[in-house]
């Protein structure tokens, strides 16, 4: 069983950047690992993810401002933020999923093993 714990979040100026991350614990060689948020009243995104083999895919919504990466040796992965805008305000909570179920973010809020207890970012 994987279990995930975020830090990094926080308030920040739009245009400014934010570095979220992840630490698991546990074997997550088979898991698909990534980020969603969720802002009042909307449903769940799925922001971006990362396979064992550090394979990326991102919401079109933060394609080109995001970046994730995935640290194997410390078992964690880290979301970077980057010309961040009013709209990314939400919780973002890091989860896991078993990789047979893929590691694409238009599925990945499906079969979530894990998830962290979030950790809030606000841009004003």
């Amino acid at each position: 069983h994987v279990q995930l714990v975020e830090s990094g979040g926080g308030s920040v100026q739009a245009g400014g950047s934010l570095r979220l991350s992840c630490v698991a614990s546990g074997a997550t060689y088979d898991y698909c690992l990534g980020w969603f948020r969720q802002a009042p009243g909307n449903e769940p995104e799925a922001v971006a993810t990362v396979d064992h083999r550090g394979n990326a895919d991102y919401a079109e919504s933060v394609k080109d401002r995001f970046t994730i990466s995935k640290d194997n040796v410390k078992n964690t992965i880290h979301l970077r933020m980057d010309n961040l805008k009013a709209e990314d305000t939400a919780m973002y909570t890091c989860a896991a999923k078993w990789a047979g179920y893929g590691c694409m973010t238009a599925s990945f809020n499906d079969d979530i093993a894990s998830r962290g207890q979030g950790t809030q970012v606000t841009v004003s």
